[in-house]
């Protein structure tokens, strides 16, 4: 399988740049300066896992990285979720609903890497 064609990365990245898109125009509000970096930083870590995971060559440490890249997707869910007293419900559920995209992709993934 291509990396590029891995649904979870393209899936990951497009999450990326919502969390990018939605969390910008908050950076003015000071009580949200470390959350937007947090998020920014746990979805990037989502994909960067996969990415790291997949070029080392071995399907254990591959399983790995993506039992991490899980994690952040969980991490990136939970904090849209807290993101409620700024973000519209509508963009918070659709949020959310990509992640568990995500997360699903890399269970089945990771499963099948057993």
């Amino acid at each position: 399988m291509k990396l590029e064609k891995f649904g979870a990365l393209i899936k990951a990245n497009e999450l990326f740049d919502c969390v990018v898109m939605d969390f910008g125009p908050l950076k003015a509000k000071f009580e949200c300066e470390r959350l937007i970096k947090q998020q920014i930083a746990s979805a990037d870590s989502i994909a960067a896992n996969i990415e790291e995971g997949y070029g080392r060559g071995s399907q254990k440490e591959y399983r790995h990285f993506l039992i991490i890249a899980r994690g952040s997707a969980q991490e990136t869910r939970g904090r849209y979720g807290r993101m409620k007293h700024w973000l519209a419900p509508e963009i918070i559920l659709q949020r959310q609903a990509l992640c568990d995209e995500v997360i699903a992709i890399l269970s089945k993934t990771i499963t099948t890497l057993t």
